[in-house]
């Protein structure tokens, strides 16, 4: 299963950038989905998630600013960020947790990570 995340670039400081993951490959059910964004020198953060039934859950910083949904039909992810602010800069990775079958046929959950996309907010 591969992620495809689009939707980085550059904007102002309070302006908005959606970003989009996409899964693709055998998912027999794609549990969960999250963003998390990292900044050079610095951890990994979870910046938000979501379960299959549309739960979410955000990082205290981007509370009331993004907004995560998913297209479940699509086995998509978005996150609509708004009021950017510079601090927001980092690469964005999406992550998924699905079941689906290993070598053996046999039923299994999995992991996966996207390759990153950049958000620059300039002030």
């Amino acid at each position: 299963v591969q992620l495809q995340a689009s939707g980085g670039g550059l904007a102002q400081a309070g302006e908005s950038l959606t970003l989009s993951c996409r899964a693709r490959g055998r998912i027999l059910s794609l549990n969960y989905m999250a963003w998390y964004r990292q900044v050079s020198g610095k951890q990994r953060e979870l910046v938000a998630d979501c379960t299959i039934g549309g739960v979410t859950k955000y990082a205290d910083s981007v509370q009331g600013r993004f907004t995560m949904s998913r297209d479940n039909a699509k086995n998509m992810a978005f996150l609509q960020m708004n009021s950017l602010k510079p601090e927001d800069t980092a690469v964005y990775y999406c992550n998924a947790e699905y079941l689906s079958t290993n070598t053996d046929d046999v039923y299994e959950d999995f992991t996966a990570w996207g390759k990153g996309t950049l958000v620059t907010v300039s002030s």
